[in-house]
C-alpha cells in the first residue's frame, strides 16, 4: 500500500555508492560466493566497476571478471547464496556517508520527504537501512522486486521504478528530485524527466560528471544548496 498523498517535495535516494557506503560487505559477499565456487576473489578497487546494478548483475560482473561463465540457472542458485550470506551479515562493515543523517533533519526541518530507490532488493534495503537507524525517515523503501509491470518486476534504469517509489512514497514527479551515484541513477532519472543530483564519491567506473546529471555533490553537505538550486521544480513551503 503506498502512503497517502503529501504536498511535500521528495527527495528520492539510491542505497548503495550514495546513502550508504556497502562496497566492502558487498565485495566480501561476492568473494564469498566466488571462493565457494573455486574462484579467485577480487579485490575491493574492483568495486566501481562491478557495483550499481544488483546482486544479480554483481555476480554475471564478478564471474565475468574472473574469466568464468555463469549460466542463468546456476545465476539463480548463486543468487539465493549471496542474499542469504548478506543478510546474515548485515550492515557488517556499511555504514552512512558523512553528513546524511544531518542533510537529512535539515530538509525534514523543511517539510521534505524521503524515499528509496535501490536495485536491491527491497527487504534487504529495509533490513539495512534498519540497522543503520535511519529506515523509519523514509516513506517507501523500494527495491528491484518492489515495482510489479504486468506482473514481472522492473528496476532501475527502467524509469518505472523510480516513478513507483515516488507513487509509493504519496510524492509527485513534479515534486520530486533523485539522488543517486552511477550511469543508471541519471538515466533512470532522465527518462522519468526528473532532476536528478548525483554524488561524486560512489560506485561508477566513469567520472559521474560526464554522465550530465543537472548537479553533483562531493559532500552530503552540499546537498541543501543543490536542491535550492532546482527550487524551481519544487513547490516552496
Amino acid at each position: 500500500m503506498h502512503k497517502s498523498p503529501s504536498c511535500a517535495p521528495l527527495l528520492v535516494f539510491d542505497l548503495d555508492g550514495t546513502l550508504a557506503d556497502t562496497a566492502s560487505d558487498l565485495m566480501g559477499t561476492l568473494n564469498h560466493v566466488l571462493t565457494s565456487c573455486g574462484v579467485a576473489p577480487l579485490p575491493l578497487g574492483k568495486a566501481q566497476f562491478l557495483l550499481g546494478a544488483g546482486a544479480r548483475a554483481l555476480l554475471r560482473r564478478g564471474f565475468a571478471a574472473q574469466g568464468v561463465p555463469l549460466e542463468d540457472e546456476r545465476l539463480e542458485h548463486l543468487f539465493r547464496q549471496f542474499i542469504t550470506h548478506y543478510s546474515d551479515n548485515m550492515p557488517g562493515d556499511t555504514c552512512l556517508f558523512p553528513g546524511v543523517v544531518a542533510a537529512m533533519d535539515r530538509f525534514s526541518a523543511a517539510h521534505y520527504e524521503f524515499a528509496v530507490c535501490t536495485n536491491k532488493v527491497e527487504a534487504m534495503a529495509v533490513k539495512l537501512l534498519t540497522g543503520l537507524g535511519v529506515a523509519q525517515r523514509f516513506r517507501a523503501i523500494c527495491g528491484q522486486d518492489s515495482a510489479l509491470i504486468d506482473g514481472k518486476a522492473v528496476q532501475k534504469p527502467d524509469p518505472r521504478a523510480l516513478l513507483y517509489a515516488i507513487t509509493q512514497a504519496g510524492g509527485a514527479p513534479e515534486h520530486s528530485i533523485m539522488i543517486g551515484d552511477s550511469r543508471t541513477d541519471i538515466d533512470t532519472a532522465k527518462a522519468a524527466g526528473i532532476p536528478v543530483i548525483a554524488v561524486d564519491f560512489g560506485y561508477t567506473d566513469v567520472p559521474v560528471r560526464q554522465l550530465g546529471p543537472d548537479r553533483v555533490i562531493s559532500h552530503f553537505d552540499a546537498l541543501w544548496d543543490a536542491v535550492a538550486s532546482l527550487g524551481a521544480q519544487l513547490p516552496h513551503r
